[in-house]
């Protein structure tokens, strides 16, 4: 029998274009600990996928899924036995979330420049290994920061009672 568990990612990470690490959260508690064993397993990812167009492996008896953008990798980790189709639409959903974030400029300098809302994006879409969300729009609109926008117009009820008044000023001189 299969043993069924909400833990279903074991780390996210973000290399560039030449294998260095932007950002890596790890969910595994055996691989939180130790930042040597954490390099080694990114440089053998990194050498494993640079080269193919894949975007799911079988590597140290973990399920990789990559996307390579323009100058960045991102790496979604799990189990062997996960769903490949929640995997890939958890990773489709942070990756489409942070693009709307950064405004579709999803390169190494806007992800370093705005790691604050990458990260957040991630704490949105996968909590301590859980998946939560998927929905890029969602994880977008709860990370994002509310515009500064002195010219808003403000609608209350003070502004519906003065429309109201004013169409009824009109119509009763229309009809005099």
């Amino acid at each position: 029998m299969t043993n069924y568990s909400l833990y279903s990612v074991h780390g996210l990470v973000i290399l560039d274009s030449e294998g260095n690490r932007v950002m890596a959260k790890y969910y595994d508690k055996n691989q939180q600990t130790n930042l040597k064993e954490q390099r080694t397993f990114e440089k053998g990812l990194f050498d494993k996928t640079s080269k193919g167009n894949g975007d799911i492996i079988l590597y140290n008896d973990k399920l990789i899924l990559y996307k390579s953008m323009m100058d960045l990798i991102v790496y979604l980790i799990a189990p062997s036995e996960e769903n490949e189709l929640m995997l890939s639409s958890a990773l489709n959903g942070f990756i489409d979330g942070i693009s709307l974030l950064l405004r579709h400029q999803l390169e190494k300098t806007s992800v370093i420049e705005n790691l604050d809302m990458v990260l957040l994006a991630l704490d949105e879409s996968i909590d301590d290994g859980i998946i939560l969300e998927t929905d890029s729009n969602a994880i977008a609109s709860r990370v994002s920061r509310p515009k500064a926008d002195t010219n808003e117009i403000q609608i209350n009820e003070q502004t519906i009672m003065r429309a109201f008044d004013m169409v009824k000023d009109r119509v009763s001189k229309i009809q005099l």
